[in-house]
């Protein structure tokens, strides 16, 4: 680890992960931020992240995804207290590289981080679970949403949905259609919206289910 950034609204919490970092880490640059937006100012050159989701500037999901644009490269373990299953998936599919819960201590945030460092993925297990049904069974296939209102979806529409579906991120599918990652974040936004889903990968999967893909 080079370059930590530990973004957090309580200065306590700040300081004992900063703690915790120079414990394991003695040489690296620690940054401490208090919201998102100036996370997302301080992101680049990080190339680990400890994050609270509830901080002023954004909602947790906008904010993480705020820091994942920022900085593609970097590797963020989320720090949080939430029982919300459905939000974990969703900062899941964004590429985070871990969560912690709120009540870890600092012997339990080295291992997160240790993990991640070597290319693994700390997840609570209770979500290893969740994800394992969610991503590896061979489930029976959902029923067949119905046609939104919305129309059906474009052939770039389609083309970005393939790409995410294959798991390319906003990044790489921008560098293949030659397109902004803001721009797919829009299209995806769309495809969501036009086909009722949570997010990308339930997109995708009700997309199969009306023969889009």
């Amino acid at each position: 680890m080079k370059a930590c950034l530990i973004c957090d609204d309580h200065a306590l919490v700040r300081e004992a992960l900063a703690g915790t970092v120079r414990l394991g880490w003695p040489g690296a640059t620690i940054t401490t931020v208090n919201d998102f937006p100036a996370a997302w100012a301080a992101a680049a050159g990080h190339d680990r992240c400890i994050a609270d989701l509830t901080m002023p500037g954004a909602d947790p999901l906008a904010g993480i995804a705020g820091l994942r644009r920022a900085a593609p490269e970097m590797a963020i373990l989320v720090v949080t207290g939430t029982d919300d299953d459905g939000l974990l998936l969703d900062l899941l599919d964004l590429g985070i590289a871990g969560f912690a819960p709120k009540t870890a201590s600092g012997a339990i945030i080295e291992a997160a981080l240790r993990l991640i460092d070597v290319g693994g993925r700390y997840l609570p297990p209770r979500l290893v679970d969740i994800a394992a049904s969610r991503f590896a069974r061979p489930a029976a296939a959902p029923p067949a949403p119905e046609p939104s209102p919305g129309g059906p979806l474009s052939e770039r529409q389609l083309m970005v949905l393939r790409l995410a579906a294959n798991g390319r991120s906003n990044k790489e599918i921008a560098l293949s259609l030659g397109l902004s990652p803001a721009t797919i974040k829009s299209h995806l936004a769309t495809i969501q919206a036009v086909l009722g889903a949570r997010n990308r990968t339930d997109a995708a999967g009700r997309a199969r289910a009306l023969d889009l893909l």
